[in-house]
């Protein structure tokens, strides 16, 4: 396998947490003079849960998607792919998971390539055939193997957090006292916030799935699987029930093809358009033909 380190990717994730850095940075001053409890104590609060999301997003993540961890037993060819995939993209062995849902997906997780899982629906397993699917796991492989999911599972942690005091900050104020002033401005300043890191972080999002595309392709040689996956996936999920659809649909930046359409939420979707990734398929396929 010819793997070349994708240094637009890298760039991008480094400039988007330098800005989210800076952003953070000012959030968390900004809570500390505006809610009065102290530069130091805020960034202990914020490093404790960022610690504890650090350590436990495998786990979280699979968890919040209903994912049971999966044994050779009970997919042996599954595990026989991930496996074989694993070695094709010189990255550890992912645990293997599965989430029992008719919404054809799979997502990868963890905070490093040593703690990492990769896990699909049952509705994918149905719908696609073995290349499809290989295509597929190597997509989220590809994802580990750059470390991307890492960085979005940072990136999001403090997005969440602002938006969390957006929604619940004037509860936080205690109602009726002399603080609310600093709760308003806490509140407005946490909205600034999250709306930058979301730009941000969809913005790097897009680009990541493009090269987790291509880093599949590299893996299994045969970019058009993965076209072909994409196109089975997409017309699954308009036969998915509505209610999995809605349940899943707040996961969309882990998938490998987001839940929920319309124009607004193409706009600022994790995820670049089925169309534009498979012309790049396409024409990533008749490059590799070329040579």
């Amino acid at each position: 396998m010819q793997w070349k380190a994708d240094w637009g990717l890298r760039l991008r994730m480094f400039v988007t947490m330098f800005l989210l850095t800076a952003v953070y940075l000012a959030f968390i001053g900004a809570l500390s003079v505006y809610l009065g409890f102290g530069f130091t104590g805020i960034v202990l609060v914020f490093a404790l849960f960022s610690g504890a999301q650090w350590f436990f997003s495998d786990k979280l993540t699979l968890w919040s998607m209903g994912a049971k961890e999966v044994s050779e037993d009970e997919y042996p060819e599954l595990h026989g792919m991930v496996r074989r995939l694993s070695q094709q993209a010189d990255v550890p062995v992912p645990k293997v998971a599965v989430v029992d849902s008719q919404v054809p997906n799979a997502f990868a997780t963890g905070r490093s390539q040593k703690h990492s899982a990769v896990a699909v629906t049952t509705g994918l397993l149905k719908t696609l055939n073995r290349d499809e699917l290989e295509g597929v796991l190597a997509h989220e492989l590809a994802h580990v193997k750059n470390r991307d999911v890492m960085v979005m599972t940072i990136a999001s942690f403090l997005s969440t957090i602002a938006f969390l005091v957006v929604r619940f900050g004037f509860f936080f104020g205690g109602g009726r006292n002399r603080n609310n002033g600093g709760v308003f401005v806490a509140i407005a300043v946490s909205l600034v916030v999250w709306i930058i890191s979301y730009l941000l972080i969809r913005a790097l999002s897009r680009y990541r799935e493009f090269a987790a595309d291509r880093g599949a392709a590299v893996i299994t040689g045969k970019p058009a699987a993965l076209a072909s996956a994409l196109a089975s996936i997409s017309g699954g999920m308009e036969r998915a029930p509505k209610e999995d659809m809605r349940e899943q649909a707040e996961m969309n930046a882990f998938f490998i093809f987001p839940v929920s359409g319309g124009t607004i939420t193409r706009l600022f979707s994790t995820h670049p358009s089925m169309e534009r990734r498979i012309d790049a398929l396409q024409q990533l396929e008749r490059e590799m033909e070329a040579t």
